[in-house]
């Protein structure tokens, strides 16, 4: 498959700690490299929400390596689809880009059992957008 055939994904919310780093990984997950993945976020944290961590690692996902990267305006030029998720007037708008609006509840400040139906959420969202972009699922 050529470069230019992979389709590019960035998911973009305020701290880049909770729902864009689920929702990148899913689609890294389920993917593989028929995809181009990035997160960001306008205000990014100092760390990944460590409830959304062990969220993730329960459903064999490891993203405790991960760290919060802040949106830049390359990384919304490099790709396809901008997924925003509850950052509101923070996420900023380049014409020309396929943009989608998840409301998504906020991980921040909840413990795992609050975490996991967000979790569980974000994996069907991602099971959909596969879908959508035409790209089969890994698993």
């Amino acid at each position: 498959m050529s470069t230019s055939a992979v389709p590019s994904v960035l998911f973009v919310c305020v701290h880049n700690a909770g729902r864009s780093q689920m929702a990148a990984a899913f689609l890294t997950h389920l993917g593989a490299d028929r995809v181009r993945v990035r997160s960001a976020g306008s205000a990014p944290a100092d760390t990944v929400n460590p409830a959304v961590v062990e969220a993730m690692q329960e459903v064999g996902i490891d993203i405790s390596a991960e760290t919060p990267k802040v949106l830049t305006a390359e990384a919304v030029q490099a790709s396809d689809v901008v997924i925003t998720m509850g950052c509101g007037d923070a996420c900023p708008y380049f014409p020309g880009k396929r943009y989608l609006d998840w409301q998504l509840d906020d991980p921040a400040g909840q413990g795992v059992a609050a975490v996991r139906p967000i979790r569980d959420e974000i994996e069907q969202r991602i099971r959909g957008l596969l879908a959508e972009l035409g790209v089969e699922s890994a698993r």
